[in-house]
């Protein structure tokens, strides 16, 4: 009973460790020797799971879809950069609706989310820029801040996203051990253009769903989202155009990016080339792009992109220590035999994600677990596009849930509403998946 004990409590183990400050990719690594080499002391390790350890390593060093992830990095934190005029116009989007400034935030906090891809330079940018207007206006404080967290995870789920970027890769392999496990590998794997299709429909679901809850706050508690002045909208009239000449050329680069992975013109990482070129150009076209601009911008790619790979690399180490325990064939038995089947397997896998996003970061969860538990998952049926999506979703719940919510450090505090529009999409995704499924589908 202690053995088949083992994978849990090493899984445990790490996410003490995490809980207690230790740096992520390191507290995998080392956790993950420690215990192979006690379990092998004990007779309850298998050592040939170490040997492997290796060839998986360079698989994830010269994974071609991975490079994607610095240039997707480069362009959003150029756009960042770049975008200040942008926000700075955050009052010449007030409209005399019902909870029209924080729809007008929303709108453009998702063009910018959709455009970087980065969630803290979302928050920070629109807190910074956006949340006095808000509170100048009369918005209630834990509105107004919530709305900007929300909105600043959007960019996690709209792509291109970093986040479906890594889940594109970690959801194809997933797919391709189900078949191994099944004998019946036919070298099918996830596109991550696929993954970006299937998520576009529920990205903007969700938009609507955050616009048009301010909209019924507006209606039903106007001191909460107060109606800007005839005056106010005069100036705003007066100046759209300057704001859509803001935010046409951002938008133009992200529909050209998107458009060229989907329709199969280009692949993630040549998409990602061009979008690093572009943002280059624009903040040139801006006369905003200074030595000390593109210094930052090259340092922040750095930082970004060696956090991410060292998390790869001890992620991809944990794995397999975790199979070396037992811990992929514990797992399949867990889920295999819970009482409902596949609705229930997902259910679980879908709450586990739910629970580690308050104390673990999106990218831990994308390594630690889907390795894990989506083989079992994909071997029973589930569609790998579906399951990715909804996992998507899922994982924006740990920049918004305390008490490691990222965004909440962000921006200091969030609206509790906000968190019950994300679990309300998980539940119209299950209940009616061709939202996800039905543009791949059509564009192939």
């Amino acid at each position: 009973m202690f053995v088949e004990l083992l994978p849990l409590l090493f899984f445990l183990t790490i996410c003490v460790a995490l809980m207690l400050g230790y740096p992520v990719a390191f507290t995998l690594m080392g956790v993950s020797f420690f215990c192979a080499v006690i379990g092998m002391g004990f007779g309850v390790f298998d050592g040939a799971y170490l040997s492997l350890i290796p060839n998986r390593l360079y698989g994830v060093l010269t994974n071609q879809n991975l490079i994607a992830i610095p240039l997707f990095i480069f362009m959003g934190t150029m756009l960042e950069k770049s975008a200040e005029a942008l926000l700075k116009n955050m009052s010449l989007v007030f409209m005399g609706l019902p909870g029209g400034l924080g729809i007008s935030t929303v709108v453009v906090g998702t063009l910018l989310a959709a455009s970087t891809g980065i969630v803290g330079a979302t928050v920070v940018a629109m807190g910074i820029l956006s949340l006095p207007t808000m509170l100048r206006a009369g918005y209630k404080p834990s509105l107004a801040a919530g709305t900007i967290c929300a909105t600043g995870t959007l960019g996690q789920i709209i792509p291109p996203s970093i986040c479906l970027v890594l889940l594109g890769e970690v959801v194809s392999n997933a797919f391709q051990q189900s078949q191994l496990n099944a004998g019946e590998f036919n070298g099918g794997f996830v596109s991550i253009g696929d993954l970006f299709a299937g998520a576009l429909v529920p990205g903007m679901i969700l938009v609507s769903i955050y616009a048009l809850y301010l909209c019924c706050v507006g209606l039903v508690k106007p001191e909460f989202a107060p109606v800007i002045e005839a005056d106010e909208k005069r100036a705003v009239k007066s100046t759209f155009f300057a704001l859509i000449k803001g935010l046409f050329p951002p938008l133009f680069l992200m529909i050209v990016v998107l458009g060229s992975i989907v329709v199969g013109i280009a692949t993630p990482t040549e998409a990602a080339s061009v979008g690093a070129i572009g943002a280059v150009l624009l903040a040139l076209l801006k006369r905003e792009l200074t030595f000390e601009i593109l210094k930052n911008v090259n340092l922040e790619t750095l930082r970004v992109t060696s956090m991410v790979y060292l998390i790869l690399i001890g992620a991809a180490i944990f794995s397999s220590v975790f199979r070396g325990f037992g811990g992929d064939i514990y797992i399949e038995e867990v889920l295999v035999n819970l009482p409902g089947g596949v609705s229930s397997a997902v259910l679980v896998v879908m709450l586990l994600i739910f629970i580690l996003g308050f104390i673990l970061d999106f990218i831990e969860i994308t390594f630690m677990v889907i390795p894990v538990v989506g083989p079992v998952i994909l071997s029973m049926g589930v569609d790998p596009i579906w399951f990715g999506v909804m996992i998507a979703i899922n994982l924006q719940t740990s920049f918004l849930t305390p008490p490691f919510g990222f965004s909440l450090f962000y921006l200091r505090s969030v609206a509790p509403p906000e968190l019950a529009t994300i679990d309300i999409l998980l539940v119209i995704l299950a209940v009616f998946p061709g939202i996800v499924i039905w543009l791949p589908k059509a564009l192939s």
